[in-house]
């Protein structure tokens, strides 16, 4: 049952890449965090322009959603690398609990909602949870990817260094001596020719 849950989840333990290197990782950290950030004071620029009575709601203020935003942000930064490191086929396992988290995560906007808080508030700060779960999947996968294994290259094939193997290299000696000896193969039967005469 277990290993049946593992093989839907593309859970191997034993993935052929390596892990995002340290430095990619936190580039994509702080790159997440800042664009995270930016989304949420767009998002709320524009939803207190669309519905201008949420001008005065209490979570559009910028320490409100700041700290729940860094805090979510790094969760999925550390996540990513664990990922990486459980599954063959990571950004499709990311990808997938990306999603997961998000609607997770819109409950307690369902719930502040329940409460009295007004929809339209809630209703832009349910798309911040989108933007900002869109922002950090891109960057990170895209950042810090996955590396190829050892000895490999992304696309499975040997890499390329500019070398010519030697059969092709002599074949092409060959090729260019025949094709200087040709001329001086023609001319010495008309030498052979002349000095009969």
């Amino acid at each position: 049952m277990l290993n049946q849950l593992a093989s839907l989840a593309r859970v191997d333990l034993s993935p052929p890449h390596r892990q995002p290197s340290a430095r990619r990782l936190l580039l994509a950290t702080i790159a997440s965090i800042a664009g995270s950030l930016a989304a949420d004071a767009i998002l709320v620029v524009v939803g207190k322009a669309i519905f201008p009575s949420t001008k005065d709601f209490a979570h559009f203020q910028f320490s409100d959603y700041s700290k729940l935003t860094v805090v979510g942000v790094i969760i999925a930064c550390v996540a990513w690398p664990v990922v990486t490191r459980i599954s063959s086929a990571p950004q499709w396992l990311f990808f997938r609990l990306a999603i997961l988290v998000t609607l997770v995560l819109l409950l307690p906007d369902l719930y502040i909602l329940h409460t009295g808080e007004p929809a339209k508030g809630v209703a832009v700060l349910m798309v911040m949870h989108v933007a900002i779960a869109l922002v950090t999947y891109n960057l990170l996968v895209h950042l810090a990817p996955a590396r190829p294994a050892a000895g490999g290259s992304p696309g499975g094939s040997p890499p390329f260094r500019g070398s010519v193997p030697a059969s092709s290299a002599a074949a092409g000696r060959g090729g260019r001596a025949a094709e200087r000896g040709a001329p001086a193969a023609e001319q010495a039967p008309r030498a052979r020719h002349r000095h009969a005469r």
